[in-house]
């Protein structure tokens, strides 16, 4: 049996989960329109722990997104994952952020070319291209949009939280709009099954997820006084 635990918290949505085989057992899953992961991803693995009467050494290994995504959410998703995987003694597995969303976008959609963006903040996306087979058509990059963006890739189906984006600009052209596929731990469940029988693991001690673009602080502004 390969019980896995299940972490994804690379946007605003809160995601975990447990599977067994390939099978999800059990799912928890929080949107806001603010980052909840630091009051909520604790909260919601003890949940789906306990109504599965789990011990965490029952696991088999722990799955986490890698990124890209929210700087916030990554370190606090990876950080939770890699403190389970110390104290219960399990191996690491980690899973693009963006190979997730594509693994259920294929399955809703098996016969198109798929283009799953996620929000990196003004008319940014990380995005990743693929052809219906899953071969790599453009590689993990983060890109500004413009109506021209990709013209040379489409037609494709365009999903995950960054394709809200391209609706209106991308009007009219030969795209096809999914957004309700999203950043979800059901994008991780057949991967991270495969890497553990394949023993593809993360060093628990030095990995780090791959943020992309560097993390900008914002600034407080100087109080004035008169």
């Amino acid at each position: 049996m390969v019980r896995i635990l299940h972490i994804e918290t690379a946007t605003k949505v809160c995601s975990v989960g447990l599977s067994e085989n390939r099978e999800i057992i059990a799912i928890e899953e929080e949107t806001s329109d603010k980052y909840i992961h630091a009051e909520r991803l604790t909260v919601l693995i003890e949940k789906i722990m306990k109504e599965a009467g789990l011990n965490y050494s029952e696991l088999s290994a722990i799955a986490v997104t890698s990124g890209p995504g929210s700087y916030t959410g990554l370190r606090i998703g990876v950080s939770t994952a890699k403190g389970l995987c110390y104290a219960a003694d399990l191996p690491l597995i980690a899973i693009d952020t963006l190979d997730g969303i594509i693994e259920q976008a294929h399955q809703a959609y098996p016969d198109q070319n798929i283009c799953a963006m996620i929000d990196a903040r003004r008319m940014e996306v990380f995005s990743k291209i693929v052809d219906k087979k899953g071969i790599i058509i453009k590689p993990l990059s983060a890109d500004e949009l413009e109506t021209t963006t990709y013209d040379d890739l489409k037609p494709f189906l365009a999903c995950g939280d960054g394709a809200l984006k391209c609706k209106e600009i991308w009007g009219g052209q030969s795209v096809v709009f999914d957004t309700s596929i999203k950043s979800s731990i059901r994008g991780q469940v057949n991967q991270a099954y495969r890497m553990y029988k394949e023993e593809i693991f993360s060093d628990v001690a030095y990995f780090e997820p791959k943020y992309l673009k560097d993390f900008v602080a914002t600034q407080p502004k100087k109080k004035k006084f008169y």
